[in-house]
């Protein structure tokens, strides 16, 4: 790996599974200096500066967030990845769903920026990336809540690009695909046919499969590093060419 974010400092959310672990090493591997927040932290690599945070209680997130700079010396990223999923149309689930996930995935992530903002306008190389997803910006069926919430997200990682420009803050964010993680595989083991349903995933993503978490983390380091000084406000799919691409479905009853 190379050194690229040597001598940075990094917080990365959710990052005790999935993506957020692969950000997490990744930034590490790359040189940086890493905390994890997780409401579970359990699986975390202990490498890392490892503290748990529900990023619903605001005066855990201030807390979590003064300890990681304190004891890293500073705060130049800010991964704000900790996420929530949910499944339905608009009319399967509830207001307390409803207030659950948007509590994470868009309050979740104000609070952390609100936290960490103090500390990345000391930094000369200060970035933020949201996790976002291609569901902000597609239609998915069945996807109304989570999706609602990653459209305030790509929103907000505008308006914040705006704000803190001046400041010398980056904000931008990565949108995946269906990425193969934890919450997904929960999902297709609940399915009537799991193997079937992992198939249609694969399928409506034009490389033909599901997205890896390494992936997503390579994305985000890209964005964050200070290569990327001129890249703010954008939002980077992750996601096999399902946002930008229209490829030909397959002719039936073509020879293999």
């Amino acid at each position: 790996m190379g050194d690229e974010l040597r001598g940075l400092t990094a917080l990365v959310t959710g990052g005790a599974s999935g993506i957020g672990a692969a950000t997490a090493d990744l930034l590490a591997a790359e040189g940086a200096r890493v905390a994890v927040l997780d409401a579970r932290p359990e699986g975390a690599d202990p490498r890392h500066l490892v503290l748990r945070c529900d990023v619903t209680d605001d005066t855990a997130v201030r807390e979590a967030v003064d300890r990681a700079a304190r004891e890293l010396g500073g705060l130049d990223i800010l991964v704000n990845n900790a996420g929530m999923g949910a499944r339905g149309t608009v009319e399967d689930n509830g207001d307390d769903e409803w207030r659950a996930v948007l509590e994470v995935n868009v309050l979740g992530t104000v609070r952390v920026s609100r936290a960490a903002l103090p500390y990345l306008r000391r930094s000369s190389a200060a970035s933020v990336v949201n996790t976002c997803s291609i569901a902000a910006t597609a239609g998915l069926p069945a996807r109304a809540l989570y999706s609602s919430t990653k459209g305030a997200v790509l929103a907000l990682t505008r308006s914040m690009a705006a704000d803190h420009l001046a400041e010398g803050v980056r904000v931008n964010c990565v949108s995946p695909g269906t990425v193969d993680t934890p919450w997904v595989a929960r999902l297709l083991e609940a399915a009537p046919d799991p193997q079937a349903e992992r198939r249609a995933l694969e399928a409506r993503q034009p490389h033909g499969r599901l997205v890896h978490a390494r992936e997503v983390a390579a994305a985000v380091a890209h964005l964050a590093s200070p290569r990327s000084g001129s890249t703010t406000g954008v939002s980077l799919p992750v996601d096999g060419g399902m946002q930008g691409l229209r490829m030909p479905a397959p002719a039936r009853g073509a020879p293999d």
